[in-house]
């Protein structure tokens, strides 16, 4: 006898599955053919998974999968962060500058891991759990980057005082990680980011998110 099961948590579930396999979101058109369901049906399961952080919208209407979902396992976030230190470590003793590994968190930039040189005299304090406007500073705008071209190579994105009078941001986006968002890069306080930190940031965030696959 087959057991009884419920048909709204099923279709949430596949909401959740279907955003996962997808870097680039969808939209309630999208999800609405690939679920078989109208667009009510539709709008009422992704107003519930985003008040859980399950799901969320971007600003072109584009539904992802929230950060809700690595919360709801403790070590999920120990996890990613156990993955990426060893390229952020390699990263911060290579360029001398303090390394972060940044994920979306709805509108904001989340850096979840971040690793200090050790040799240097001083360098740019910079935590763990630290938030900033996805429009501001490299690790943010390097994801925005990745959005309005998600085919192209990842490439380094430059700042200079944006979060921080004085420091520079060199950023590159994480690719071909199935429902995650985000960026590696270091901060440094310089007038201006060296020629080779742009090459040597691209290559960390591909280190990483072949660690996060």
């Amino acid at each position: 006898m087959t057991a009884e099961t419920s048909q709204t948590l099923d279709r949430g579930l596949r909401v959740l599955k279907l955003l996962a396999d997808t870097d680039h979101g969808l939209t309630v058109t999208e999800l609405s053919n690939k679920l078989g369901v109208n667009r009510t049906v539709v709008y009422r399961l992704l107003a519930t998974l985003e008040q859980h952080a399950l799901v969320r919208r971007d600003l072109g209407g584009r539904a992802r999968v929230g950060l809700g979902v690595l919360r709801l396992g403790r070590q999920v976030h120990p996890l990613v962060r156990e993955a990426a230190l060893p390229a952020l470590r390699s990263l911060a003793e290579d360029i001398g500058a303090t390394a972060h590994l940044t994920l979306v968190d709805g509108t904001e930039a989340l850096a979840v891991a971040v690793v200090e040189p050790s040799w240097t005299d001083y360098h740019v304090a910079y935590r763990a759990g630290f938030r900033h406007p996805l429009d501001r500073g490299a690790a943010g705008r390097a994801i925005l980057a990745a959005r309005r071209a998600p085919s192209a190579e990842p490439s380094c994105t430059l700042t200079r005082g944006e979060l921080e009078t004085g420091a520079c941001g060199a950023a590159a986006p994480l690719v071909g990680v199935t429902g995650v968002e985000g960026s590696v890069g270091v901060v440094m306080l310089a007038d201006s980011v060296p020629e080779r930190v742009g090459p040597r940031v691209v290559d960390a965030a591909r280190e990483v998110a072949e660690a996060l696959r």
